[in-house]
């Protein structure tokens, strides 16, 4: 017997859910970006630390949605939420909480913890009113972190781990570290980080990634865009991005991958149900 159970990391977008999840786990597990709706489905991380094994569900970042693909996010942001054993709302202190924040905190069944992230750069006034501020939702804890740099991130890892009921592991624990992620579904994900990082405008939105064939060390991924001069933006002239992509892409995966990309279009993909079945999503 051991304590453990889910721990549900839940937010606007763009607060910092993902690189939180990464340096809570020391390792990374889930793609970031700048751009909201990184995120597009729960990852799951596994972390051991003596008795105490903490399941990490990171979901996507609640927020109004305008296509059907915004409304299966929000969705499974909030499905992730059922069974979870420990629910800690991310709040971005440099932007300040809101009426968005509040909104999430509206839908949680129960408010355990409450983080204040990106706090680095911030006056000591600054975090205490942000902290102010939330303390008014309820939450039986609070903590202030910044996840870029690790502060408080260790406090807020302990008091996670306290709060585990005692029971069966869930998953193996004689490893520190787990993703219970598909290795196809992490290659695509590593592509679209890539190209969310040299993307404008409304193009991060409409950019989806699929690894149709995986014959290691061959990997052949799939880019849908929804219009056609979107197309010769992802490939870039002389196919530069594609070329950009796919080095920053190999350099995360184990020496000898070969990571063949290519663009397709598939108009509108964000509003068509087969499309985004096709997907995952």
């Amino acid at each position: 017997m051991v304590n453990s159970g889910l721990v549900a990391l839940i937010g606007r977008a763009n607060v910092g859910k993902s690189t939180l999840l990464n340096a809570m786990l020391g390792q990374k597990v889930s793609i970031v970006s700048d751009k909201p709706q990184t995120t597009r489905g729960p990852v799951r991380a596994v972390l051991n630390l003596g008795q105490a094994q903490a399941v990490f569900v990171d979901t996507p970042g609640l927020h109004k949605p305008r296509t059907l693909l915004g409304q299966h996010l929000n969705r499974t942001a909030l499905g992730a939420l059922e069974g979870a054993d420990v629910i800690a709302q991310v709040v971005d202190g440099k932007a300040g909480a809101g009426g968005g924040d509040l909104f999430v905190a509206e839908h949680l069944a129960r408010r355990d913890i409450c983080v204040v992230n990106k706090v680095d750069g911030m006056s000591r006034g600054a975090v205490l009113a942000q902290l102010q501020a939330v303390g008014e939702w309820g939450f039986d804890e609070y903590f202030a972190v910044s996840a870029r740099t690790g502060a408080g991130v260790e406090e807020l890892v302990g008091s996670i781990l306290g709060r585990l009921p005692e029971g069966p592991a869930l998953y193996p624990v004689d490893e520190p570290l787990l993703a219970d992620v598909d290795e196809g579904d992490w290659v695509a994900e590593l592509v679209r980080e890539q190209l969310l990082a040299l993307a404008r405008d409304e193009l991060p939105y409409s950019i989806a990634c699929r690894v149709t064939e995986w014959e290691w060390p061959y990997i052949r991924c799939e880019i849908l865009v929804e219009r056609e001069s979107q197309k010769g933006i992802v490939i870039g002239q002389g196919g530069s991005v594609l070329k950009r992509v796919g080095s920053a892409v190999r350099a995360q995966l184990p020496p000898g991958a070969y990571v063949d990309l290519t663009v397709r279009v598939a108009q509108d993909w964000q509003q068509r149900p087969d499309t985004l079945k096709r997907l995952g999503l």
